[in-house]
C-alpha cells in the first residue's frame, strides 16, 4: 500500500515548485522532503520527478498526483459521515482562467465555500492550456477552452463567454479613424494577457489581418482593463467584465460588428467525492453572457 505522506510531499513538490518550499508548507527540512520523494521512487522502483531542466512529475508521478486528488476529495466524504475522524477544512486545487475569476466565478462558489469550509487553491491558466495541469495530475479539476475529453475524467458544457475588442474612445480616434483596417493593426498596441493567449489573433484573423502587431504582454485580468482604460492599447475582454465602463463611455469596441466567442468547459476526474459533485452542480447554474 501506499504511504500517503509520501504522495502528499510529492504534491507539494509540485505545487509549490521546490522541496525547500514544500519543506516550509509541510513544516520539514528540505532533506526531509528529498527524503520522501526518494522513499517513494524506491517503493516504486521507478522515478516520480524530473528535475531537469526544470521541476516536473514523471507519467508515474501524475498517475500518483491524480490519485492523491481523488483520494482528498474522497477523505471529505468520509469525514462527513464519520465526524470523529479529523474534520480538517478541504481544500480543492483547481486550474481557472483568469477572465472567469474576474467576473462570475466568486459569486457562483460563494455559498459552497460557506457551506463546506472549502478552501480553493486557485492556479490562474488561459483557458487554451488549463487542461495540462489536469492531465498532469496537479489540480482536481480546470476550466477551459478545451471539450477534449480525459481518460477517467468528465467534461461538462458551462456556456460562452462572448470577447469584444475594448478600447478608449479616444485611443479609438487616434489609432482607427477609418475604423479596423489593415494599416490601423499594423501599428496600433494591443493588449495580450500571455504568450498562450490568441484571442487577439483569433480577433485579427476574423477582420482579414495576418500581420504582425504591437502588443503589450499583461498577465492580469484586472491590469488588463486598466491599460486600456489608460489608452495604452486595446484588447479583447469580455462584456460582463467591462459594462459598467461601457455605458459610462470609458470604453467602446473599435469594431461593433466582430466579437469571439470562447467555449468554457469544466473538467473533472470520475469519482472524486460528493464535494465535487455538488461544486460541478453549482457551476451548471451559471449564466456567463
Amino acid at each position: 500500500m501506499i504511504d500517503y505522506k509520501l504522495l502528499e510531499a510529492l504534491a507539494t513538490v509540485i505545487e509549490t515548485g521546490g522541496f525547500e518550499r514544500a519543506g516550509e508548507a509541510l513544516g520539514l527540512s528540505q532533506s526531509a522532503v528529498s527524503q520522501r520523494i526518494k522513499a517513494l521512487e524506491i517503493r516504486l522502483g521507478q522515478p516520480v520527478l524530473i528535475r531537469h531542466p526544470q521541476l516536473a512529475p514523471t507519467p508515474a508521478g501524475r498517475q500518483l498526483l491524480n490519485h492523491y486528488q481523488q483520494v482528498q476529495l474522497l477523505e471529505r466524504d468520509l469525514r462527513n459521515a464519520l465526524p470523529t475522524l479529523d474534520a480538517a477544512s478541504p481544500r480543492m486545487r483547481i486550474a481557472i482562467n483568469a477572465d472567469s475569476l474576474a467576473t462570475w466565478w466568486a459569486g457562483t462558489v460563494a455559498d459552497l465555500c460557506r457551506d463546506e469550509g472549502l478552501l480553493l487553491d486557485l492556479v490562474i491558466e488561459d483557458q487554451d492550456v488549463g487542461l495540462k495541469r489536469l492531465r498532469d495530475g496537479e489540480v482536481a479539476a480546470c476550466l477551459c477552452a478545451s471539450d477534449q475529453p480525459i481518460a477517467g475524467a468528465r467534461c461538462v458544457s458551462l456556456g460562452t463567454m462572448v470577447y469584444h475588442p475594448y478600447a478608449t474612445p479616444a485611443y479609438i480616434a487616434r489609432h482607427f479613424p477609418d475604423g479596423p483596417t489593415e494599416t490601423a493593426f499594423r501599428h496600433a498596441p494591443a493588449i495580450v494577457y500571455g504568450p498562450h493567449d490568441q484571442l487577439q489573433h483569433r480577433f485579427l484573423a476574423q477582420c482579414g489581418y495576418h500581420g504582425a502587431f504591437p502588443y503589450h504582454l499583461c498577465p492580469s485580468s484586472e491590469g488588463f482593463v486598466r491599460l486600456a482604460t489608460a489608452g495604452i492599447g486595446y484588447g479583447m475582454m469580455p462584456r460582463r467584465q467591462v459594462a459598467e465602463l461601457e455605458d459610462a463611455g470609458r470604453l467602446a469596441s473599435l469594431a461593433p460588428s466582430h466579437c469571439l466567442e470562447v467555449p468554457l468547459y469544466w473538467h473533472f476526474w470520475r469519482h472524486s467525492g460528493a464535494l465535487l459533485e455538488r461544486l460541478t452542480s453549482a457551476l451548471g447554474e451559471v449564466q456567463l453572457t
